[in-house]
């Protein structure tokens, strides 16, 4: 069978000097030796200033909301993971929607633009299958507005625009580190921050609130990850740059072979030095053909994933508005095709094939 994803796991050797570590030191969490190293390692590695490893991306999203003190109305995008839109719901925030740019499926500014009034407080932008968002524009838009910016950044991992990392861009990005994403640490996720000040909030809050063993600066929660965690973390770190070769090269075949095909890729973002091939999605003309190419692809045990759909605005728990037309539209015909760095040539042949034969 070829999945969707296959999760990278480094030489059993590597953990388990790892595992050796724990052993010796016998701290199993609460900010320990490897989840120090990590941070250390991610922070030179991402280029940014502040990094917390955090329990999982959700948890992220959810400290970075608190630590901004959101409230009101957030601007969002329909077209993400639903921890994006449930994140806000779930710290009484209300998400609405604006629609996506049909070339990139990141948000269009202008349709944030249109949907901001006196009772929003912010945006949270998702940099869709690692593709940045229009950074400089929504920076604009929020210092114009006084809004605070948050990045679902879950795809984003080392990914750089204009010579900086994505990450760097906003009041705050978040990260997944989840067992199916480029870097994993089986569960886990980041939140990053160039602002001192808030800092110093989320590194209270994600430890029960705690100021020292006996002092409390405020409410928190436990965002904490194990060293068990931390230890995979360390073992992927280094062979990154080697798994983003190994899925580029899968990701150039797919393009070669899929042309002349009656569907086509989101488009990198203009000012994209370099990009981290976490996914390869493709938009088909129309819904009826990515329900008949999954058919055919189930058949030959090959499993892609409609990822996103459906477009958020279609959940049970949040309110419908007007902005979101392309998205639902984009949602019903986009399809993430199998990629990861063991997938072979011929079995991107087969998959492509197995298209061809469906359309």
């Amino acid at each position: 069978m070829i999945n969707v994803t296959q999760s990278f796991l480094p030489p059993m050797e590597e953990y388990i000097k790892h595992l050796e570590k724990i052993w010796a030191s016998k701290q199993l969490t609460n900010h320990g030796p490897l989840v120090l190293e990590l941070e250390d390692k991610l922070r030179q590695y991402l280029g940014v200033k502040h990094f917390f490893f955090v329990t999982n991306g959700t948890i992220a999203l959810q400290i970075a909301i608190k630590a901004l003190g959101l409230r009101n109305e957030v601007i969002t995008t329909p077209f993400s993971y639903v921890a994006t839109t449930s994140s806000l719901v779930w710290e009484s925030c209300k998400p609405v929607f604006a629609d996506i740019d049909p070339n990139t499926c990141t948000i269009d500014v202008a349709s944030i633009e249109a949907q901001l009034n006196n009772k929003t407080t912010a945006i949270l932008a998702t940099h869709v299958y690692g593709n940045p968002c229009r950074v400089e524009e929504i920076q604009a838009l929020a210092d114009t507005h006084g809004l605070s910016v948050i990045y679902d950044a879950a795809h984003a991992f080392g990914v750089r625009y204009k010579g900086r990392s994505v990450l760097e861009f906003g009041d705050i990005s978040t990260l997944s580190f989840h067992a199916t994403k480029l870097f994993h640490t089986i569960e886990g996720g980041g939140v990053v921050t160039n602002n001192d000040e808030l800092a110093h909030k989320i590194a209270y809050m994600r430890n029960f609130g705690h100021n020292g063993a006996e002092a409390f600066l405020g409410v928190g929660i436990n965002g904490k990850s194990s060293e068990f965690q931390a230890a995979m973390g360390l073992c992927v770190l280094p062979h990154i740059p080697d798994l983003i070769r190994k899925r580029k090269a899968v990701s150039d075949l797919y393009t070669d072979l899929i042309e002349g095909l009656p569907l086509r890729k989101p488009e990198l973002q203009i000012g994209t030095d370099q990009y981290n091939y976490a996914y390869f999605p493709v938009i088909f003309d129309t819904e009826a053909q990515l329900i008949k190419s999954i058919q055919f692809l189930n058949k030959n045990n090959i499993i892609p994933r409609r990822y996103f759909y459906p477009s958020l605005n279609t959940l049970n728990y949040v309110e419908n508005n007007l902005a979101f037309d392309i998205s639902t539209d984009i949602s019903s015909r986009v399809l993430c095709l199998p990629l990861y760095d063991s997938l072979t040539a011929d079995d991107v042949k087969l998959i492509v094939g197995v298209i061809r034969n469906a359309l």
